[in-house]
């Protein structure tokens, strides 16, 4: 197999566990079952707050309590705020604002907005490369093609991973600020910075393969000018060893 179809292949497995995990980050809070139930962005203890649970997680399109359960209605663009109540009290002075709804302050708005609207339009790249990861199989123009579209795709996904990362470092800081206690979500940032490695990884190797279609080619150009040129030379030498035995014929019959 020619090296550039088998760097296109091994792109487009990196550039499906991509999409796997990022499918895992993006669907967090839709079912309690596994994987999907340990994965949240944020928890935090948010008792005492007006109209919140006790324990807080921040999913993709819920907010919900310990475990992922006794969620809230599921909805795109949710605010940071929707875990508790308009003019809500007791919530850490940096997070409440009149954005949301009064529920959230207007940099934690449009931090976790952007991310979100980044987040999809990564995915709409993403997606269109899978789709058409089989022209990088078939020569250096399908894998730049591909190549071009993954690295759209990683751009928009970096800007999504970075403001997520940014939205939740910063309000688990702020809660924490205000004696309570918060951590991470591992499975939320671990599917979301591994689907942005797996997408790094796919796109370098897209590039690749575009060199490797090239020396394929080349290779390929190389063999039969080789080859043309040594059957050339076979039958020069043939025709010149015709004439001369031809030559040495006529020579003996004259004399």
């Amino acid at each position: 197999m020619a090296a550039g179809r088998l760097i296109s292949l091994l792109a487009t497995l990196f550039l499906s566990v991509s999409l796997l995990l990022l499918w895992f980050t993006l669907l967090s809070g839709i079912t309690s079952t596994s994987p999907l139930r340990q994965t949240y962005f944020l928890r935090a203890d948010t008792s005492g707050i007006t109209g919140a649970r006790g324990i807080s997680q921040w999913t993709y399109f819920r907010i919900c309590g310990i475990d992922n359960t006794d969620c809230g209605p599921a909805r795109p663009g949710l605010p940071l705020g929707d875990a508790w109540a308009t003019d809500a009290d007791n919530v850490p002075r940096e997070l409440i604002g009149s954005y949301g709804g009064g529920t959230t302050s207007y940099q934690y708005w449009y931090l976790w907005r952007f991310g979100w609207v980044f987040y999809l339009i990564a995915l709409f790249f993403m997606t269109c490369a899978f789709l058409g990861s089989w022209l990088a199989c078939l020569g250096r123009l399908g894998a730049g093609l591909i190549a071009t579209v993954s690295s759209v795709g990683l751009l928009f996904l970096s800007v999504a991973v970075a403001l997520m990362t940014a939205t939740f470092v910063k309000t688990r800081n702020a809660f924490i600020a205000d004696g309570r206690n918060a951590d991470l979500g591992a499975y939320g940032f671990g599917f979301s910075w591994g689907s942005w490695a797996a997408m790094f990884i796919a796109t370098v190797l897209y590039c690749v393969a575009r060199r490797g279609h090239a020396s394929d080619g080349v290779g390929r150009t190389n063999k039969r000018w080789s080859g043309s040129t040594f059957g050339r030379r076979k039958s020069s030498g043939t025709a010149g060893s015709r004439r001369s035995w031809d030559g040495r014929r006529v020579k003996d019959e004259y004399a």
